[in-house]
């Protein structure tokens, strides 16, 4: 168990968060240039990183979930979707109303204007092939294309593809993330913005824990009312299922536990073996809650302007794009970095707290996603027994 938390990705992450923050308070200028210098050249291979990862993971995704369109795959994907789209523009209008109250955005702006600037040693340009918004474009058409041709080559060629993606991200981007964040923070502390940034962020996951539970609340009750079971039973019910997500943080390693819970709740096996499994790649309301709460948060801070337009595609957007999220930590926000890129213009520092923040709350985001396949799946057995 030690040795599990030793080595998960939010341990590292918390460490390289205190580390950075200690480095850049009492380490001199030449240690804090020096991890300026590998923040620009991760920044800008992940700049060029994005547009493969959004080819290689929603390709071969979408070209899957057409493969035997029917009613059941059809039904299970349109709850899915429409759950995420509630979770996403819900979160808007609270954090819309709530967090301009709680969070200051002159301090960061006032204290940038007085800080010590870093400058990196030296900087290597590596320009991505495609922008991120031909690249979803281009995922788009071929992902779509493919689904009728069944096991055509060019799809194996997508699978192989995704292969080599799924690897980079699991033995390159990954492992670097928690150095690339030590080298975040250490230029907040430098520049001497700690306060401000670890304030807002104290606030934020306070903010999404109790949204993650009002969501659960909401999403049973829906389906408590539809399939005329009591809520609260069936998501007390789920509970073994949202804490072996809450210690895995992994959907795929809860579906065996997910599965037995839910057939406690009365769903037929043959449409939980179908709709968890299937919910467990595309249904991602709690993760929709974290990005969309942290990028107001962080627009917020920086002094950004935003409204309800600009954030309703990027919402609708974000629904689709994350289904090709791999199944590792932090898988959701990877895939989500092009579109934080192209829609909300983020930089690569605000990208690189958005990683921060999102993995500190990654097992909580994907409980609340495996939590949520439960509903979907008593909803999904109600309307097919009716048909």
């Amino acid at each position: 168990m030690i040795k599990r938390i030793l080595s998960s990705l939010l341990f590292k992450v918390i460490v390289a968060i205190i580390l950075g923050l200690l480095m850049g308070l009492f380490l001199p200028e030449w240690v804090n240039r020096g991890l300026e210098t590998f923040k620009q050249l991760f920044s800008e291979f992940l700049g060029f990183s994005i547009p493969l990862i959004i080819l290689g993971l929603i390709m071969p995704a979408i070209a899957d979930l057409g493969n035997g369109a029917g009613k059941l795959l059809l039904t299970t994907a349109a709850l899915a979707y429409g759950s995420t789209l509630f979770s996403g523009f819900s979160t808007f209008f609270v954090a819309s109303n709530i967090f301009p109250s709680i969070i200051e955005p002159q301090n960061l702006n006032t204290v940038e204007e007085n800080a010590v600037q870093l400058i990196p040693y030296f900087s290597i340009g590596i320009p991505p092939f495609l922008d991120v918004m031909t690249a979803l474009a281009l995922a788009f058409l071929i992902g779509l294309g493919l689904a009728p041709l069944g096991n055509s080559s060019l799809k194996r060629i997508t699978v192989d593809f995704q292969k080599i993606i799924m690897m980079l991200i699991e033995k390159v981007i990954v492992p670097l993330l928690p150095l690339f964040i030590l080298s975040i923070f250490s230029a907040i502390a430098y520049k001497g913005q700690v306060a401000s940034v670890l304030g807002v962020f104290v606030k934020i996951i306070g903010v999404i824990f109790i949204l993650h539970i009002l969501l659960m609340l909401v999403q049973y009750v829906i389906a408590g009312l539809f399939t005329k079971k009591n809520p609260i039973r069936a998501l007390l019910n789920m509970m073994p299922a949202y804490f072996t997500a809450l210690g895995t943080q992994s959907s795929a390693a809860t579906i065996p536990v997910t599965l037995k819970q839910v057939e406690k709740n009365g769903v037929s096996a043959k449409i939980a073996n179908f709709v968890i499994p299937l919910g467990a790649t595309i249904h991602l309301a709690g993760s929709t809650m974290k990005i969309v709460a942290c990028a107001i948060a962080l627009m917020l801070m920086q002094g950004l302007d935003f409204n309800f337009g600009m954030f309703a595609g990027f919402i609708m957007m974000l629904g689709i794009a994350m289904v090709a999220a791999p199944g590792v930590p932090g898988g959701a926000i990877m895939a989500a970095i092009g579109i934080l890129q192209t829609m909300l213009g983020f930089d690569a520092e605000a990208q690189a707290l958005m990683i921060a923040l999102y993995i500190a709350m990654d097992s909580f985001g994907t409980a609340a996603n495996i939590t949520g396949d439960g509903a979907i799946a008593m909803v999904v057995d109600k309307i097919l027994k009716k048909s």
